[in-house]
């Protein structure tokens, strides 16, 4: 018991047994995943899964019935709601991006920095060094320094997804959980999408959810098919898309 409690200390992100039932319905169903330190980690499978059950438990938006969830070894995300999983270092992206359309790209990242200090301080406040400096970065990142003094409702589909996961990074989570994020997107965005978020990987943990395989080979990272609230299989994704269970039940489709 104490070797399993000190090899989960040395993970981000630490899932064991995890079930949630809706209804009679399991939607997770002694689900196991870990995710350590500086991991991107690519989540696939079938519609209802559980992929989305499995973000909302990590989250705090919904509690499971049984298993252990723990985050930075010791965190159990069990025991705080979204606002305290949120502030601990843990930002989620939907797959939908919500921007705020009539400001400014730039003033999005400032909204999103400023957190609970509300849209007019925020707006009103003068950015200390600091502040301008990482704003700089996510520009970098994000592909949208040329954009910074558009309205984000100006922006292409792609563009808003960026922005959206810039303003993830202005809140300076350790760990990004990211919903299809080049769902709508054009081909060009998808590739640019896969260079983003390696970029991003360098400094902290990402899990991507996806059902675009050329995005998911674009990534080259470990992949977790879930299936029926499970892992099916887990491994690269050559490995993984050569899993019979994995063809029957997902890319046969």
């Amino acid at each position: 018991m104490e070797a399993e409690g000190s090899a989960r200390r040395e993970t981000l992100l630490y899932l064991d047994g995890v079930t949630k039932a809706f209804d009679g319905f399991k939607a997770i169903n002694g689900l196991s995943l870990v995710i350590q330190k500086g991991e991107m980690r690519a989540i696939i499978g079938p519609n209802g899964a559980g992929k989305t059950t499995m973000m909302d438990i990590i989250t705090g938006k919904t509690r499971p019935d049984t298993g252990e969830v723990y985050f930075r070894g010791d965190v159990d995300l069990t025991r705080h709601d979204e606002a305290a999983i949120a502030s601990m270092g843990i930002g989620r992206k939907f797959q939908k991006p919500t921007v705020f359309d009539s400001h400014t790209v730039e003033d999005n990242l400032r909204l999103a920095m400023a957190g609970s200090r509300g849209v007019f301080s925020a707006l009103l406040h003068r950015n200390t060094r600091g502040e301008a400096d990482k704003i700089d970065e996510i520009f970098g990142l994000t592909r949208l320094g040329q954009h910074r003094d558009r309205l984000a409702a100006d922006l292409s589909h792609g563009q808003k997804q960026w922005l959206e996961i810039g303003m993830l990074l202005a809140q300076d989570p350790e760990l990004l959980l990211v919903d299809e994020p080049v769902a709508g997107m054009t081909d060009a965005e998808t590739e640019e999408t896969a260079r983003l978020l390696k970029d991003i990987a360098r400094t902290r943990s990402v899990v991507v959810v996806e059902h675009d395989m050329h995005f998911v080979r674009a990534l080259d990272v470990k992949v977790t098919c879930l299936h029926e609230g499970s892992v099916l299989a887990e491994g690269t994704l050559d490995a993984v898309s050569a899993d019979p269970r994995v063809v029957e039940v997902y890319l046969g489709r």
